[in-house]
This record gives C-alpha cells, structure tokens and sequence, in this order.
C-alpha cells in the first residue's frame, strides 16, 4: 500500500476539527509568553472516569516540542462558522503565532492559561497524563480539568475528503 493509498481511504472519515492552545512560557524573567494553536482533526475522547482526552501531534511539530516541556492546554471545539479560524492555524512552518491569534475573539483558560476561542461549541482544559510515540506522531492523552459549553448554538465544523465541510 502507497501512502497516497492509504491518505485517502482515511480522508474518508469524516472529523470533527479542533483547535489546541497553549501558552509558551517567556524564554526569560523579563520577557512575555507566547500563545501557540494548531488545528487538529484526530482528536478522541478516551475515558470518562478519570476524563480522558487524546490529540495525536505530529512528531517535531511546535505543539508537539511545547507539550514535550509544559503539561497544559487546551482545546476549542470549532463550529461550522469558524472555519477561517482552522485554515489560519492548519498554516505549516509558521515562525510565529502571534499575529494568527490577534483578532480571533478568545479568553484566558483558569486552569493552563491558553487561549479558548470565543464561540466555539465546546472548550477544555487539559494536562499532559501520557504521550505515546506512533509513527511520526505523538499521541497526548491529557486529564480533563474543566469543560464549557460557550456556544450552544451552531453546527459542528467537520473535515472530509481534505476540505472543510459542514452537516447535512
């Protein structure tokens, strides 16, 4: 089997997509953290007792290199009208976030810090339990410390075939 073979028999699973956040820390004592996203579709839930959740993080990714030194973050359950919000952090070999985050409407997370975006249908916050190596990703099974629903409103948006989509 090619990879192209096996692409895209899973391009047809349909995915919910998600957006994970996490605060860097300042490289010093003077200086100012930087917020990091990145958009995901292989993103599970995994227990409910303890909560579980599970992002598989491609190998040497930023995210993946942050959550390797810091265990907090979080994730932002996009809605069908947020999908300018996942292409812009779909982005590869960005240098910086910064810009990415600065008119996407978020609030601070009590517990990690990260950034949780502003009408998503669902928000958690999460620490790093267990990371498992798989190929070239990085499975990040994190313990639930808070859940949200700021958006009741709104459809789920959804990536099928490589292209956004929504239901129905």
């Amino acid at each position: 089997m090619s990879n192209d073979e096996f692409r895209a028999a899973l391009s047809r699973l349909a995915a919910g997509v998600v957006l994970v956040t996490a605060e860097e820390p300042p490289l010093d004592e003077n200086g100012i953290g930087e917020d990091v996203g990145m958009t995901a579709t292989a993103f599970m839930s995994v227990s409910l007792n303890p909560p579980l959740v599970m992002v598989s993080l491609r190998n040497d990714s930023r995210m993946d290199d942050l959550l390797s030194e810091q265990p907090l973050w979080a994730v932002s359950v996009l809605a069908e009208s947020q999908r300018h919000i996942a292409g812009r952090f779909a982005m590869r070999g960005r240098i910086s976030d910064r810009l990415l985050f600065e008119d996407v409407p978020y609030r601070r997370g009590e517990f990690t810090g990260a950034p949780l975006v502003g009408g998503a249908l669902a928000t958690l916050e999460c620490r790093t339990e267990q990371r498992v190596l798989a190929g070239d990703h990085t499975l990040v099974i994190g313990r639930v410390l808070s859940a949200a629903l700021p958006s009741g409103d709104g459809s789920p948006l959804m990536y099928f075939r490589g292209r956004y989509r929504h239901l129905g």
